[in-house]
C-alpha cells in the first residue's frame, strides 16, 4: 500500500502542475481570442455596442485578477466545466470532446494495439531464431519502413492508393451519404476509411516494437532457468511463449500502456493528412483559431490519459514484478 499511495501522490502532483501550466501558457501568447470575435462579428458591435462585453461574459473572459482567474479555472476543471468553444461557438467545449474523442480512441486503440501485438510477435520469433533467415530480414525492412516521417508515409499512401488508385476514401472517417447508426453499412465505412490511417501507424512504429522485443528476448533466452526448462523436456512453444516470452515482455507491456495514452495526442499529423475529425485535427484548428478553452481541454484530457496509463503501467509493473513495490 506505500508504494500506491506514493505513486498517486506523484501523480497528483504531476496533474496539478500540468493544470497550472495549461492555464498559464495561454495567457502568455501574444494576442487575445476576443479579437477574432471582434473580427467576426464587427458588423454586431458596430449595430449593438452592448453586444461584445456579452459576448465576453458568455465566454467567460470576466475582467478579473490573474489569480482569481486560476481559482476560477481549477474550480471548473475539476466540475468539467470547460466553457464555450470559440472556434465551435456557440458549442460548449464538452460536446466538441465527446464528439472528437471516440475517433480517436477507436483509431488510436485500434493502431496501437494491432502495432503492439505485430511487433511484440515478430520479436519473440526472430529472437528465437536468432541468426535465420528472418533475423536477417525482418528487423531491417520494418526498420525501414520507421524511418519514414509518419506525415510522409501518410501523404504517400493517400496520394498512391487514394488520389491515384480510388481504393480508398482521400478523408474523414466515414461517408456524408451514410446513415450514422450501429449498422453493417456505416461499420463497414468507417472501417475502410480507417485503413490508411491505421496502416501508416503500424508501418510506422512496429519495428520499434519487433527490436524492443528482440533485444529483450535475447537476454532473457539465456538466462538459467530456459536452460532449465529445456532440459525438463518441455516443448519449444511452452518455453518460448511461457518462459522466454513472459518475462521479457514487461518492458513492452509499460511502453504499450504508455504508447497508448502517448497515441491519443500524437495523431495531431495523421489526423490532419487524413481530415481525421479526432482530438488532434481539432486541436490544430483549436490552435489556429486562438481557441483557448479548447485547447486547455485538449491538453488537459492528453495530459490526464498519459498520467493514467503510467499509473496503470506502475500498478501492473508491481503486480508482475514484486521487486518494484519496493522502489
Amino acid at each position: 500500500m506505500p508504494f500506491l499511495y506514493r505513486r498517486i501522490a506523484f501523480y497528483v502532483i504531476a496533474l496539478w502542475t500540468s493544470l497550472t501550466l495549461n492555464f498559464l501558457l495561454p495567457r502568455l501568447m501574444p494576442g487575445k481570442p476576443i479579437d477574432a470575435f471582434y473580427a467576426r462579428y464587427r458588423l454586431e458591435i458596430q449595430n449593438n455596442p452592448h453586444f461584445l462585453d456579452s459576448l465576453r461574459i458568455e465566454l467567460g473572459l470576466p475582467k478579473t485578477p490573474l489569480w482569481q482567474q486560476y481559482i476560477q479555472y481549477i474550480v471548473n476543471m475539476l466540475h468539467g466545466n470547460f466553457g464555450i468553444s470559440y472556434s465551435f461557438y456557440p458549442t460548449p467545449v464538452i460536446d466538441v470532446i465527446r464528439t472528437t474523442l471516440p475517433w480517436t480512441l477507436f483509431l488510436a486503440g485500434t493502431a496501437t494495439i494491432l502495432t503492439f501485438l505485430i511487433g511484440t510477435f515478430l520479436g519473440i520469433v526472430v529472437a528465437w531464431r536468432r541468426g535465420g533467415k528472418l533475423d536477417s530480414l525482418l528487423p531491417p525492412v520494418t526498420m525501414f519502413a520507421s524511418s519514414f516521417p509518419a506525415f510522409f508515409l501518410a501523404l504517400l499512401l493517400l496520394y498512391v492508393l487514394a488520389y491515384i488508385g480510388g481504393w480508398f476514401p482521400l478523408e474523414h472517417s466515414y461517408s456524408g451519404g451514410t446513415d450514422i447508426g450501429l449498422n453493417w453499412p456505416f461499420l463497414t465505412d468507417v472501417a475502410d476509411h480507417a485503413i490508411l490511417p491505421v496502416a501508416v501507424i503500424v508501418l510506422t512504429g512496429v519495428g520499434g516494437w519487433l527490436l524492443g522485443m528482440r533485444n529483450v528476448m535475447i537476454n532473457t533466452l539465456a538466462e538459467d532457468f530456459i536452460t532449465m526448462a529445456h532440459a525438463k523436456g518441455l516443448s519449444d512453444f511452452r518455453v518460448m511463449m511461457m518462459y522466454a516470452a513472459r518475462n521479457a515482455i514487461l518492458p513492452s507491456l509499460t511502453g504499450f500502456a504508455i504508447a497508448l495514452a502517448y497515441t491519443v495526442g500524437g495523431l495531431v499529423l495523421i489526423e490532419t493528412v487524413f481530415s481525421y475529425p479526432g482530438v488532434g485535427f481539432t486541436l490544430v484548428q483549436a490552435a489556429q483559431g486562438s481557441d483557448y478553452p479548447l485547447v486547455q481541454a485538449l491538453l488537459m484530457l492528453i495530459t490526464v490519459c498519459v498520467l493514467l496509463a503510467n499509473l496503470f503501467v506502475d500498478l501492473i509493473y508491481a503486480r508482475l514484478d514484486p521487486r518494484a513495490r519496493t522502489q
